[in-house]
């Protein structure tokens, strides 16, 4: 090696977390669609095993991109075994660090965002515990809950709302507590407890008040009204799948209106500033 290129090392390569939006090509970004046009830049995208093809990669090729001439699988099993996990997650880190290390930006294809319940973040922390060096940004996406409610007309929230985002995998009673204090629940990964929570839906009086969607975005999307909801009762359902339900029972408390109300005796000196800053 050259004293040239001992003095000046190659720069690192980035892994990029590259969200999709949640399956309609028209919701990919244009700060995502850039990075999908480069040609020096390596894919890589998350499937469940060698049998399922990856849906984020789905997405792109539904867009009309063309791979790059590196492009690569990284599975990622859908288990709740933490050994199992760590392996996958480590298997992938593994793969992408030569290139990384050799100056190629890694992008990571992801459906939805890739902050909201996805793998980048795990692949992110893995490859940075093998080497901190390596930059890991994020382009945000389109999260699937905000555009099925866009797609439905249905606002996700308005004014003073409050929004819970829960995978329904915590079960029934766990979301139940949630409606004391919240007015729309978000339910991911409702696939493992659909009859659970079509039962406690009924149960609750929310059936009117829910939509279930499936791959949203996609070709084949479904949606179901929450009164046509025990329909699926016994049904396999995708794991792309979500509810939303809206929550017209919960009882209000009172709200402190105007955010920079203070109400915590301020010392002297700093009175001056303080009126500023309370002043509307």
């Amino acid at each position: 090696m050259s004293e040239t290129m001992l003095q000046n090392p190659p720069a690192l390569g980035r892994l990029i977390g590259v969200s999709l939006g949640p399956g309609d090509p028209g919701l990919i970004t244009r700060a995502a669609w850039a990075q999908l046009q480069r040609t020096d830049a390596v894919w890589t995208y998350p499937a469940r095993s060698t049998k399922t093809p990856s849906y984020a990669f789905d997405i792109v090729q539904r867009a009309g991109l063309a791979p790059p001439a590196q492009h690569q699988t990284l599975l990622f099993p859908m288990t709740h075994d933490g050994d199992k996990l760590a392996r996958a997650w480590m298997r992938a880190a593994e793969t992408v660090l030569p290139w990384l290390l050799a100056g190629q930006d890694v992008l990571f294809l992801v459906e939805g965002d890739a902050s909201t319940y996805a793998t980048f973040g795990h692949l992110a922390r893995t490859v940075q515990a093998l080497d901190a060096r390596i930059d890991v940004p994020v382009i945000a996406g389109v999260n699937a809950f905000a555009a099925a409610c866009a797609a439905r007309g249905m606002p996700l929230a308005e004014q003073d709302d409050t929004i819970a985002i829960v995978p329904a995998a915590y079960g029934v009673s766990a979301v139940d507590r949630l409606l004391t204090d919240f007015d729309t629940l978000v339910l991911m990964k409702v696939k493992p407890l659909m009859d659970d929570l079509i039962d406690w839906l009924t149960q609750r009086g929310l059936l009117p008040h829910t939509q279930f969607i499936e791959r949203v975005g996609a070709p084949d999307e479904r949606s179901v009204n929450g009164v046509d909801l025990p329909t699926l009762r016994g049904t396999k359902v995708s794991y792309l799948s979500l509810m939303i339900v809206k929550n017209p029972h919960r009882i209000r408390g009172e709200r402190i209106k105007g955010c920079l109300k203070k109400t915590s005796p301020v010392p002297a000196e700093d009175n001056a500033s303080t009126a500023l800053e309370t002043e509307e």
